[in-house]
Formats: structure tokens, C-alpha cells, sequence
């Protein structure tokens, strides 16, 4: 049989386009396969995040509800008004008042115990 030298054959050319479409669709399934996987593991990751981030939220909820609740358990009444010092009956208003300002006169009271014995006597 004589070998031609030049171009190959009709068998030959099928040949080598079978070997080059196989390796296409192999790498290209390679390809496919791996962006599958990392979509998937992207998925997962972001799922993952989601349920951390709700984890924490509800933590913090958590914490937020008895730190109120705790305030609110501490939380001291308000004081009751402080009664007016009324003037005793019988007791002499102008008597009382020139002996607050004798003390005062004397240094025995400042100017601001002064106005609030004042401030009580007068009521």
C-alpha cells in the first residue's frame, strides 16, 4: 500500500474531531461541575450568615427585654410630696420671725437657713 504524504485521510480527519470534540465537552463539563459547586458552597455560606445574623438579633433581643425589664423592676416609686409645715395654733408668726432674725443677726444662721426657716414659718 502506498502511504499518501500530505493530507490526511477521510478516516483520519473523523478521528481527529472526535478527539477534539471529546476534550471540549470534557472540559467543558469540568467547568460546569466546578461553578456548580462553588454557586453551591456560596449558597451555603450565605445561609450560614443569615442564620448567625439571626442568632445574634435574637441574642440581642434577648438581652434588650430583660435589661427593661430589669429597669423597670428597679425603678424606685416616686417620692411622695413632702407635707408644708404648717404653723403650729397658737404659735406667734412675728415672735418666731424676729428670733430667726436675732440668730441670724448673731451668726448663728446663714442667709440660706435663714429664707428656708422663713419659707416654713410662712408656708
Amino acid at each position: 500500500m502506498i502511504r499518501r504524504v500530505g493530507r490526511p485521510g477521510l478516516i483520519g480527519l473523523a478521528a481527529r474531531t472526535a478527539v477534539v470534540a471529546g476534550t471540549a465537552s470534557a472540559v467543558s463539563g469540568g467547568v460546569a461541575a466546578s461553578q456548580q459547586r462553588k454557586a453551591q458552597a456560596q449558597a451555603q455560606a450565605q445561609a450560614q450568615a443569615q442564620y448567625q445574623a439571626a442568632q445574634q438579633q435574637a441574642q440581642i433581643n434577648a438581652a434588650a427585654q430583660q435589661a427593661v425589664a430589669a429597669q423597670q423592676a428597679y425603678a424606685a416609686p416616686p417620692a411622695p410630696p413632702a407635707p408644708a409645715a404648717a404653723p403650729a395654733g397658737g404659735v406667734d408668726v412675728v415672735a418666731e420671725l424676729q428670733k430667726l432674725a436675732a440668730l441670724k443677726d448673731a451668726g448663728a444662721l446663714d442667709d440660706a437657713e435663714f429664707a428656708a426657716a422663713k419659707a416654713g414659718l410662712l408656708g
